[in-house]
């Protein structure tokens, strides 16, 4: 009975009572330990009872390929993170986790989960409520395996190519972006009208918190280098790189992570006036804004000296939670000093706990902390499939299509005799998935279920259509080359991430030139290109190719692009960043400026009259 009365006269365990009287009320019970606590982000690897309890930890992550083990299923990372869900209720307060992960192309770390087309080509598509879908559709697999918060959508715009994370942007112009932010409302739900701009907002239990990152000029550091310089006015990084988060905080976006990278030299996860002034104040972003992964260590010069310090310049530049994610012990011990020195002040953080906390009740953690079973069933469902089969459909770039506009090429003949398929990347599920795919970087091979461009042109032939497939193709299949119809040929980048996505050249890669033409030369071809992003395309192949078709990333659903080389649908994708001819037109100008692309911003044919 006396348990009783002590809940009822917490205003915080009271679900009806308004969201800031209860976030208020909770701030007023808290220790300065258990403020830390919720402000530290930790690995899941040092996740345990003691270390939650004790240190009373607010949130948990996944990095890229840290799984309970590998190929471990939805209902296994549910049990793991129910299990450190308990460990946090058993805390004095009671106070539940938010656990987050890099669920950027669908639920990507988990096995058998929906993996949609990467950014770059639902760029392409410039279908926003395709991509709100998608959000919905990732927001039930990832809800299924008891995460509640995903670090995406990127939204980056895209200055140069040579950017490692180039694919993760939806294209080079600000207005492609801006719309394809709508991956927020499919994640979160659909704010009301009356919702308060700039407030968090979670629809319900099968909704996901959204992160709009990397705050802010990601996608336009200098050479397009990973982690850069951005070097723009005030007033070009507001027209271009801020523009998408008004969307995103329009929206309702619970959280925003700082980037990485610099403007003007000044280190974003240590600039007051970007992210307090700019972000909080003056765009009125009252959710958490979130470190990026060991973030504040790139503070200080060699990155990682000196690390009180760093804590203590990104918390007063408007850090709210930190992405630790291992030395948990030192970030709590050397924050603590820094207030019981006056150095942080306490205000700052009552600031960023009541961010943290407005975030967790706004998203139903305190009444509903573990994972709904009943989702299970939706991790990689047919529903979700055939939206990403739509996806793949609708990203695909037509660049050539026959010799003369005349002798069109495609669609292709399913009746053909005898097909040849050749690539790198004609039967490999990892390559054709690209980067955030089971792990950070990417794996080559059968990593998860999915069907691969090889599979599905076998299955979208007719019967008496013989299909030949060969990796690399030999001499003896090219001087049999008058028995074959045709050829497709599938070759570009192998998976990749970040920093060792980088690339000065942008060669397509794995001997890919060499293919197209060995064959192109003897065989009528459509050469498929599988990439984050334009390459150089040297003037045999597009000489010598029949067609070619820019597919992106495209995820586990190759079903898409046999839709569509074979006439089912028509192409409908349209570049989202402008295609260059050399690496020194580099880099881009903004919204499609590049002067003398090869093809430009907005470039895609079709095979219709029209």
């Amino acid at each position: 009975m006396a348990g009783e009365t002590e809940d009822s006269s917490c205003v915080y365990k009271n679900p009806d009572a308004p969201v800031e009287a209860r976030v208020q009320d909770l701030l007023s019970r808290m220790t300065l330990q258990e403020k830390i606590g919720q402000m530290t982000q930790i690995e899941r690897s040092v996740a345990s009872h003691d270390v939650l309890t004790d240190n009373f930890i607010g949130s948990v992550q996944s990095g890229a390929g840290s799984w309970p083990f590998e190929d471990a299923n939805s209902s296994d990372w549910a049990d793991m993170i129910d299990g450190f869900q308990r460990s946090a209720l058993a805390s004095r307060l009671g106070i539940p986790i938010i656990y987050g992960t890099d669920a950027v192309h669908g639920n990507n770390n988990v096995y058998g989960a929906t993996i949609f087309p990467h950014n770059i080509a639902l760029g392409a598509t410039r279908d926003a409520d395709l991509v709100k879908r998608i959000g919905a559709a990732t927001a039930l697999e990832v809800r299924a395996s008891g995460i509640h918060w995903t670090f995406a959508p990127c939204v980056a715009v895209l200055g140069d190519p040579r950017w490692g994370r180039c694919y993760e942007s939806y294209g080079e112009a600000a207005k492609i972006v801006c719309e394809k932010s709508s991956l927020i409302s499919g994640l979160q739900g659909d704010p009301p009208e009356e919702h308060p701009n700039g407030y968090p907002f979670l629809a319900g239990r099968n909704n996901l918190v959204a992160c709009a990152k990397h705050f802010v000029g990601d996608g336009g550091t200098d050479k397009g280098l990973s982690e850069g310089n951005t070097i723009a006015s005030y007033k070009d990084l507001e027209e271009i790189h801020v523009a998408p988060y008004l969307n995103c905080i329009s929206q309702g976006v619970c959280t925003v992570m700082a980037s990485f990278s610099s403007w003007n030299g000044s280190r974003l996860h240590s600039d007051y006036f970007l992210l307090t002034e700019v972000l909080k104040q003056k765009l009125g972003f009252k959710g958490v804004l979130v470190s990026d992964w060991d973030g504040l260590e790139t503070i200080s010069e060699p990155q990682g000296s000196n690390y009180r310090d760093c804590v203590k310049l990104g918390i007063n530049a408007g850090i709210d939670m930190v992405m630790v994610p291992f030395k948990y012990q030192q970030f709590i011990e050397d924050l603590t000093d820094l207030v019981e020195s006056g150095e942080v002040p306490m205000g700052r953080i009552n600031d960023a706990v009541e961010r943290i906390l407005r975030v967790k009740f706004v998203a139903g953690l305190f009444e509903y902390p573990l994972t709904d079973r009943s989702l299970l069933p939706t991790v990689g469902c047919k529903e979700h499939r055939e939206v990403a089969r739509e996806a793949v459909r609708k990203s695909l770039v037509l660049l050539k299509n026959g010799r003369s506009p005349d002798k069109p090429f495609l669609p292709l003949d399913r009746n053909a005799k005898r097909i040849l398929v050749v690539g790198t990347h004609a039967n490999d599920l990892g390559n054709q998935c690209g980067g955030w795919t089971k792990t950070k970087s990417g794996q080559s091979g059968k990593i998860t279920i999915g069907t691969t461009l090889l599979d599905a042109i076998k299955a979208a032939v007719g019967d008496k259509t013989e299909v030949i497939y060969e990796k690399t193709p030999s001499k003896e299949t090219l001087a049999s080359c008058e028995g074959f119809s045709y050829a497709i040929v599938a070759v570009g980048e192998p998976p990749y991430a970040e920093m060792r996505g980088d690339n000065s050249e942008l060669i397509i890669p794995l001997n890919g030139n060499n293919i197209v033409t060995s064959v192109a030369e003897k065989i009528p071809s459509l050469v498929i290109l599988f990439t984050g992003r334009p390459m150089v395309l040297e003037m045999p192949v597009l000489e010598k190719t029949e067609a070619l078709v820019a597919a992106w990333f495209p995820g586990t659903e190759g079903q898409g692009m046999a839709d569509v080389f074979f006439g089912d649908y028509d192409f409908k994708g349209k570049l989202p960043v402008s295609w260059f001819k050399r690496v020194d037109q580099l880099p881009l100008k903004a919204d499609g400026n590049l002067n003398d692309p090869l093809f430009p911003l907005g470039f895609g044919l079709n095979c219709s009259s029209d």
